[in-house]
């Protein structure tokens, strides 16, 4: 009974934090939904006129262009330099591998603010600022910490043996990697690209810094939507950033559920 009553208080205290952490943001939504031209909560006139507004204006059409292009190719930078620096961290034999780990980290614990002056600083000296080269520099250093730690997580489990039966039966250490070891450390490598992904899609304060005119990421614009001028559809756009970060976190939720369940099958 004792237990029960444990069990219960610590789900209710998790509930009750959840809902203290989401209702702010949960306000958004029905905000989004206003037809007034000022941030009004709650809404007395609905309307989807700023979602209208989000997809006709070309300049949100355009930041969102950039935002998504650039996060794309940071995940792809991200999830190959981060696994590869996973590998070298758990399997190497590196006398500084302390060292080198705590670099690999260092932009998670450096200030965005500190990264974005010396980010421009550098970048125009070299004329780096307004490109997407640039920002896909920088947001791949910013996500490939994330992509590290959750594929040496996935590494730190695995079973050496699987690698070296696969070539003791021929397999090429190529082959093994593909059809051994990149499926087993998937979940690991998913989570970190997931993460890679969405620091890149949210990153604001460095974007600050490589933003202009010639080239604005979408949080840059939602910033000066409220900074500049107070724009409604900034409501909208976070709107539809919520639901597309659930609809992300839920699908990987639901794929390694699913994994798990294959896997437990597998060895009954």
């Amino acid at each position: 009974m004792s237990r029960l009553l444990v069990r219960g208080g610590l789900v209710t205290l998790a509930v009750l934090t959840g809902l203290v952490l989401i209702a702010p943001v949960l306000v958004i939504i029905p905000m989004s939904f206003s037809d007034s031209s000022f941030l009004e909560f709650p809404p007395t006139d609905w309307s989807f006129r700023w979602y209208e507004n989000f997809f006709s204006d070309p300049s949100w059409r355009a930041s969102t262009l950039s935002s998504l292009k650039i996060a794309v190719l940071v995940t792809i930078t991200a999830v190959i330099l981060g696994t590869a620096a996973a590998f070298g961290l758990v399997r190497g034999r590196l006398r500084a591998k302390a060292a080198v780990a705590g670099l690999v980290i260092a932009p998670l614990i450096v200030p965005y603010v500190i990264v974005g002056l010396a980010v421009y600083a550098a970048a125009l000296q070299v004329g780096l600022t307004q490109t997407t080269l640039g920002f896909v520099l920088v947001h791949t250093a910013l996500g490939v910490p994330f992509v590290t730690v959750n594929v040496a997580a996935s590494l730190a489990s695995f079973d050496q043996r699987l690698e070296q039966a696969a070539m003791s039966l021929g397999a090429s250490p190529l082959t093994t990697f593909l059809r051994v070891t990149l499926p087993i450390i998937a979940p690991g490598v998913a989570a970190g690209a997931l993460f890679a992904f969405i620091t890149s899609w949210d990153e604001v304060v460095v974007s600050l810094f490589l933003s202009g005119p010639e080239l604005t990421t979408l949080p840059v614009q939602m910033w000066s939507g409220v900074r500049v001028a107070i724009d409604p559809t900034v409501t909208a756009v976070s709107s539809l950033l919520l639901l597309f970060t659930i609809t992300a976190f839920a699908a990987l939720g639901v794929a390694r559920l699913i994994r798990n369940r294959r896997l437990a099958r597998s060895h009954r």
